[in-house]
């Protein structure tokens, strides 16, 4: 007698393969947008230094210059709390967290934090 054995994928094996893919799918599709948007403000910081450093700014200057570009790439995690200005050396810096709702009462906190010179 020719006993064969069955090999392949069961469906509970199926199904619990399709929930693990499906929840980092739901996982990336929560992270990305904060990346992207990571990136915009990266993007906005060294915009706003390189025009400090053409034009000697003031902080305020500065302060003002970096709210238009995020207003401009439609950022809204950036508050002017986490904008630090620093003389001593010059620097922009910009530390943030950024809170997304992802199951229930379970929230994903990214933290983030990004500096540039503003001296020559």
């Amino acid at each position: 007698m020719n006993l064969r054995k069955q090999n392949g994928l069961s469906l509970i094996g199926f199904i619990l393969i399709l929930i693990l893919a499906l929840f980092f799918a739901y996982t990336g599709v929560k992270l990305v947008p904060i990346y992207l948007n990571h990136y915009s403000v990266v993007s906005s910081i060294k915009g706003t230094a390189e025009e400090a450093r053409g034009a000697n700014m003031n902080p305020s200057q500065i302060r003002g210059s970096l709210s238009r570009r995020l207003q401009v790439n439609y950022v809204e995690n950036v508050r002017p709390a986490d904008v630090e200005i620093t003389r001593n050396p010059d620097t922009l810096r910009v530390d943030y967290e950024v809170r997304e709702p992802f199951i229930a009462n379970i929230d994903l906190v990214v933290s983030f934090s990004h500096s540039e010179s503003l001296s020559n």
